[in-house]
């Protein structure tokens, strides 16, 4: 049986012509401190700007990004809105990658004032327009499943029997470890609805919460559980689907790449890493750069007079729920 489709609105059913009637809709990122992640933030904003999304990009900032990186996302046309750091309980575990404690902050995004939004990481880039995910219907927390394979999952049972739910009858869950997890996304991306009683919520709920190896990913795992609906990764390719589960992948069909793989960030690679001489991935990396490097994908002022309407930036009738796998 076909997986169930998820439809859009037409254009009597959701909007009007009168501009001040549309939902309030945007894409959302993070971004912490005065590394060289503003760098992923520019390549995203100019690959949105590319596929014509008819949406703006909000960056979510903590204090610490300078100004002057706070002046480069705003001359791409990105708006800027700070907010304080989220820090986990005192009860501290070990991350799987230092960094993580920071963004628990992430949750500040359900306080911002919009219905919906499509939060991508600052390692992510766009190559066909993702608008329709705004379309959605409402009440589910939307985001692709993540893959147990590499090694920073070692911590995890499913890693230490070999299980992963890509590919659920490769290796069955062991009956003797009773049901099978839950299923995880990966919270590099996902579609959600902002909301002040949502929000409060996940401050009151990570009070009482303690800290696990994959952070807010975790967390936001845990807590949206039974709202979760899977789509299809090609709307956020973790790079290591290449090498553990190629038969899951059509790379030309992928919308959304997720640069997070060792090795993998383009503005940092060298082709060192593990993994990082594959053909697939230079050709991915030399993708992201070609966006990044293209003046004409900057930002002009006068670019909102010429922008296409809402409608004509939807170029796809529905997206597809993933059927939940035997195993899970």
């Amino acid at each position: 049986m076909a997986p169930p489709e998820i439809p859009v609105f037409t254009r009597t059913e959701k909007f009007s012509t009168t501009k001040t009637n549309y939902p309030k809709r945007a894409y959302v990122t993070f971004l912490a401190g005065n590394g060289d992640y503003v760098k992923g933030v520019v390549g995203l904003a100019k690959g949105l700007r590319k596929v014509k999304s008819a949406y703006p990009l909000v960056v979510a900032i903590l204090p610490d990004v300078p100004e002057e990186h706070r002046e480069i996302l705003r001359s791409q046309d990105c708006i800027v809105e700070e907010i304080e750091p989220i820090y986990p309980p005192q009860n501290q575990v070990q991350f799987a990658m230092a960094y993580y404690v920071i963004n628990y902050s992430k949750l500040r995004i359900w306080n911002l004032e919009y219905d919906k939004m499509v939060y991508l990481d600052a390692d992510i880039q766009v190559y066909e327009n993702i608008d329709h995910l705004l379309d959605v219907p409402d009440g589910y927390f939307y985001a692709v499943m993540d893959c147990f394979c590499e090694k920073t999952w070692s911590h995890s049972p499913q890693y230490s029997v070999g299980y992963c739910q890509q590919c659920p009858n490769r290796v069955t869950w062991p009956a003797d470890m009773g049901s099978p997890p839950p299923l995880y996304f990966n919270a590099g991306m996902f579609v959600f609805e902002p909301s002040r009683l949502t929000y409060e919520s996940l401050l009151e709920t990570l009070q009482i919460t303690s800290p696990t190896p994959f952070a807010e990913q975790d967390f936001l795992n845990k807590f949206f559980q039974k709202m979760y609906k899977p789509i299809p990764l090609v709307y956020n390719l973790v790079l290591a689907m290449l090498w553990r589960h190629p038969e899951n992948v059509e790379l030309e069909k992928v919308k959304v790449v997720h640069y997070c793989a060792a090795g993998s960030k383009p503005w940092r690679y060298t082709g060192k890493e593990a993994n990082m001489e594959r053909e697939d991935i230079k050709i991915l990396v030399a993708k992201w750069w070609d966006i990044y490097n293209d003046e004409s994908l900057d930002f002009k002022a006068t670019e909102d007079l010429s922008k296409p309407s809402i409608m004509a930036s939807m170029p796809e009738p529905a997206i597809s729920y993933i059927p939940t796998p035997s195993a899970a």
